[in-house]
């Protein structure tokens, strides 16, 4: 009996020294969760990939975003056209028509038809034409595009920002899958050891047996909690390779999650003003030019507008040098065209515009009230997170001291194992809340940074 009894004492004195350590040292602790978790994979024999290089990548690969570009460009091609309408367009027209000599008996031989010149008509002849804008259709077309050109590239900036919002969100979804599955294997670790103790004791029969299957069942969850990680790690490391182009056989590692800590004030200098400088508001505003110049293009084709073409050249049935010099000649062209009846087509075309233009509005101003409460929602989270990351990181050295504590409660024969079990619980509850949290913060303040249009 006396052998057990010292057999306890010097279990408990060995476990309460590392626990007083803990004690003296619980001032720090919080620091260096801030800093760095010996729990996380991310920095194991993998390059580092920061989240700006992530977005570089990201912006190379076939996206909505780079099909934005690729529609800005189009626009440019559209206003380049429209400005070309303003000049005359020049040609040549080399022609050879043969007309059969009349069947009659008509002497001289002349041509079979009415309108043929003769009976081997070569034409030879450089045009220019052209519209002159009198109706101003031309200037309207042309600030329709303008204005849709400015339009395409507004939307190309809206698409990188959600293309940012994307790899941001997938980034910090793989750094907090990273960070929870090697909590996951340090958990099992530390559930493996526990039971192996618990062992140990039954073998002295120090324990009774429920104990040992209650710590095997222990070890069972964190087995489950571990493959439920590596299942989530793998997935979001797969989100993320699609984003940035990496094949899915490539290792990709992000940075550790437990070193993106807040920062003091980062979240107060953004202001409710700078949900002005979006994109979007830019986009609406271009959309509304071009709804006006839709409508006076729609008015335009009601106007008379007139048409010119200049030829010069020769109509021939020679190609002798006679012939050609004899037959050389200019020829000028002004014709105008005077609307009179189509419909109502027209005039339909312009009311479409002008309902085109209310619909704009009125997405404009269902904008402003969701960009506003995107604005405020995602400020909201972010300081919430910020207070909860402060708050659990203080109170995870209790939850250890906890764990010390009951453990050698428990070995000492004055606590159960299921405290011992609460406390790990505890623990480990701590500690993913507290992932969670900076993950929250990280991506609130994204959305925060977008709602600004940052």
């Amino acid at each position: 009996m006396s052998n057990n009894k010292g057999r306890k004492l010097v279990l408990i004195c060995l476990i309460l020294l590392p626990s007083a350590s803990a004690f003296t040292q619980a001032p720090t602790v919080a620091k260096s969760l801030y800093s760095t978790d010996p729990w996380s994979r991310s920095s194991q024999g993998k390059s580092m990939l920061s989240l700006s290089d992530a977005v570089d990548l990201a912006v190379k690969q076939a996206s909505s975003f780079r099909g934005s570009q690729i529609g800005e460009r189009i626009a440019a091609e559209d206003v380049t056209q429209a400005k070309a309408a303003f000049y005359p367009k020049f040609e040549v027209k080399p022609n050879y028509i043969f007309t059969s000599p009349s069947l009659g008996p008509v002497r001289p031989r002349l041509p079979s038809y009415l309108g043929a010149n003769a009976i081997n008509e070569i034409q030879g002849l450089v045009v220019a034409a052209g519209e002159l804008d009198t109706s101003g259709k031309l200037k309207a077309t042309l600030r329709r595009n303008q204005a849709l050109l400015e339009s395409a590239r507004a939307g190309t900036a809206v698409a990188r920002r959600d293309l940012v919002q994307g790899v941001s969100d997938a980034y910090y979804a793989l750094a907090l899958a990273t960070v929870k599955g090697g909590g996951a294997e340090k958990n099992l670790a530390s559930a493996e050891e526990f039971e192996n103790n618990t062992k140990l004791q039954l073998d002295a029969g120090e324990v009774a047996p429920v104990d040992f299957v209650r710590a095997q069942l222990q070890t069972a969850v964190r087995r489950d909690e571990l493959e439920q990680a590596h299942s989530d790690e793998a997935v979001n490391a797969s989100g993320l390779r699609q984003l940035i182009g990496y094949a899915f056989t490539d290792a990709v590692s992000v940075h550790d999650l437990m070193t993106q800590v807040p920062v003091d004030n980062e979240i107060e200098r953004f202001a409710e003003t700078a949900i002005a400088t979006r994109p979007e508001f830019a986009q609406f505003e271009a959309d509304r030019k071009a709804s006006e110049a839709d409508i006076d293009s729609a008015k335009a084709e009601r106007k008379p507008q007139f048409t010119y073409s200049l030829s010069t050249g020769l109509i021939t049935d020679s190609l002798a040098p006679s012939h050609i010099k004899d037959r050389l000649g200019v020829q000028v062209n002004v014709g105008v065209t005077i609307p009179i009846f189509d419909w109502g087509a027209a005039r339909s075309r312009e009311t479409q515009a002008r309902l085109r233009l209310q619909q704009i509005e009125n997405t404009r101003q269902m904008a402003e009230r969701l960009f506003a409460q995107a604005f405020f929602t995602a400020r909201t989270q972010a300081i919430s997170a910020r207070t909860r990351i402060r708050l659990i990181a203080a109170a995870i050295p209790l939850a250890e001291a906890n764990v010390s504590a009951s453990t050698a409660r428990y070995r000492a024969g004055e606590a159960t194992i299921v405290e011992v079990t609460d406390a790990q619980n505890t623990l480990i509850t701590q500690r993913s809340t507290l992932y969670q949290a900076i993950y929250d913060y990280q991506t609130a303040r994204s959305r925060l940074m977008r709602a600004a249009g940052q």
